[in-house]
């Protein structure tokens, strides 16, 4: 009996298929296998431009069938088939939520979090953040945030209670149904002035399910970067913390 191989003849082939798996949400794991060895051949071979995209969505690739977990097995004409599916792959709208004691204060945490202008320069993935139509409650900002191998521009609404919120939601009827990215902020330990209890809150729903298989792969990864980011910052800022952190709660949906 011969051996199944896709005809993946160039990078161009092998990235329709990924991208056609990725919008279904089920991976067989011989095209998972043909994928990589295709990609690998064409990042070597071909010319600078051609190897950067094929470079990233290897990346991509890769990292994905770490994630991914044999679901099921289907015989057909009498032979086995195995497939690999993502853990929520299809589900368009993800909340995560999580209470933290931080050894830093209220107003320490409000200032750098609040530093939107600035998130270009050590918030992950972000390339570019711009604020502008600025009022008494807060200001519109502007990001690009480019994740391998995309780049997406969006609008936000940011809301400034100082020092107690950070709120930004985006309905840019574009690129998300909804976004919203919140930090609460209240006292901390009684004897240590210099902590309190983060309440960071992440809730999003894309309206391509495209767009939100590629955001379901790496949720858990984003969000904790995204939250090591603000605290390594404060600490560049303010020097180390009063006291080790402790998570209070955490909940991924």
């Amino acid at each position: 009996m011969r051996a199944w191989k896709p005809d993946f003849t160039s990078h161009v082939n092998a990235v329709t298929i990924f991208v056609k798996m990725l919008k279904i949400g089920i991976f067989d794991i011989r095209v998972i296998s043909a994928l990589n060895n295709t990609l690998s051949s064409t990042a070597e071979t071909h010319t600078i431009v051609h190897t950067k995209i094929v470079v990233k969505l290897l990346v991509l690739l890769r990292i994905s069938a770490s994630y991914a977990t044999v679901c099921r097995r289907s015989y057909t004409n009498g032979i086995q088939r195995s497939y690999i599916t993502f853990n929520d792959l299809r589900k368009k709208n993800r909340r995560y939520n999580k209470k933290e004691l931080v050894g830093y204060s209220m107003q320490d945490m409000f200032q750098v979090v609040s530093d939107v202008p600035n998130y270009f320069k050590f918030v992950p993935y972000v390339k570019r953040s711009n604020v502008h139509s600025e009022d008494t409650q807060g200001f519109k900002a502007d990001l690009i945030v480019g994740f391998p191998p995309f780049s997406e521009v969006y609008t936000s609404r940011v809301t400034l209670e100082k020092p107690r919120l950070v709120k930004s939601e985006c309905h840019d009827g574009r690129l998300f149904k909804y976004l919203l990215n919140e930090w609460r902020f209240s006292p901390g330990l009684k004897d240590i002035p210099n902590s309190c209890v983060i309440d960071f809150k992440v809730a999003f729903e894309f309206k391509s399910l495209f767009h939100s298989n590629i955001a379901n792969i790496f949720f858990d990864l984003i969000c904790t970067q995204m939250e090591n980011a603000f605290i390594h910052e404060v600490r560049r800022r303010n020097g180390p913390p009063s006291i080790r952190s402790h998570v209070l709660t955490s909940q991924r949906s």
